[in-house]
């Protein structure tokens, strides 16, 4: 099958309008209340004005489609994925859910939009094995039918919602573990994981983020929404942004970046860091009900805000 190369749509090509119905539903996280499993990972349905797709796929390969069962969705009508980047535990549920949708309807997740840099070979330290499960992959969801469409710049999927395609790196956010190498031309460098991208929304209240690590750097990828979509205050900021870790300097940063934004939802999950969501909270000065911790089946709604579940209200 072939491999798709695919830029920015030209402003006279790009479709106007904002979105008018927007639902956001977590699938794979750690945190879960009830029925649903939890897992180090990420994946989210995105429904916005009747068009469906998939954000991320989870780690393991069938938490998200068990979770899709307890919560009483499926995916049979959704025919684009989104893999924010390379990461395992981003792609694990990956070929299973296309294999299980797709003998019910052959176009049932049969578009994968990746990032560029997606498919290049990386390896730990020291060199030898390669760790981008997704070069295997490849061959694997062709033979289904299935189509990979690579961005290397910002690219419209439907009115009002946009890829990032690969964040520049303006400000120096190290989001990333720093535990791998690129094979390039010239050598193995270190993978700042460039293929990461996000999913902007453009709505009347200002953009809604989804990412699934945010290894670019959150305020990176806010600052690329804002010059591709427009220059809007961010009303949602929902998935994994890679600051369990961080340290008290880079966290003050980051929060002093936001504040500037106007961020006026926060879905914390995957890499977040709980104590980095209560961070958020206090420096953004958002109420309990609208700055959470991920739960599976926690929802972000426009018009109506975070259903965070019990667990984490």
């Amino acid at each position: 099958m072939m491999l798709l190369v695919v830029a920015a749509l030209p402003a006279a090509e790009a479709t106007t309008g904002r979105a008018k119905a927007v639902k956001i539903t977590v699938l794979s996280t750690m945190l879960a209340d009830g029925s649903e499993l939890g897992e180090w990972g990420f994946a989210a349905l995105v429904e916005v004005d009747g068009k469906r797709l998939l954000f991320d796929t989870g780690a393991k390969t069938d938490v998200v489609q068990r979770n899709l069962g307890t919560l009483r969705l499926d995916l049979a009508d959704v025919t684009d994925v989104v893999l924010s980047h390379w990461h395992w535990d981003h792609i694990g549920g990956f070929m299973p859910l296309r294999r299980e949708y797709a003998a019910k309807r052959p176009a049932a997740l049969g578009r994968t939009h990746v990032g560029a840099g997606f498919f290049d070979s990386r390896t730990g330290v020291p060199p030898g094995v390669e760790l981008n499960q997704m070069i295997r992959i490849k061959p694997e969801y062709e033979a289904t039918g299935g189509v990979f469409v690579v961005h290397a710049k910002p690219a419209q999927l439907a009115p009002g919602v946009w890829l990032t395609g690969p964040v520049p790196r303006k400000h120096p956010e190290r989001n990333w573990s720093g535990r791998t190498q690129l094979k390039t031309a010239s050598g193995l460098v270190e993978d700042t994981v460039p293929d990461d991208l996000a999913l902007v929304i453009d709505t009347e209240e200002g953009l809604v983020i989804v990412t699934g690590c945010g290894h670019a750097g959150v305020v990176n990828i806010v600052e690329q929404a804002r010059a591709v979509v427009r220059p809007a205050r961010v009303h949602a900021l929902i998935g994994g942004i890679h600051l369990f870790n961080a340290s008290e300097t880079s966290l003050a940063w980051t929060t002093a970046q936001l504040r500037g934004f106007g961020v006026d939802h926060v879905i914390g999950a995957h890499c977040t860091g709980i104590e980095t969501v209560y961070r958020f909270r206090a420096d953004l000065a958002l109420p309990r009900t609208q700055c959470v911790v991920g739960a599976v089946g926690a929802t972000f709604t426009l018009g109506r805000g975070i259903e965070p579940l019990a667990i984490a209200k």
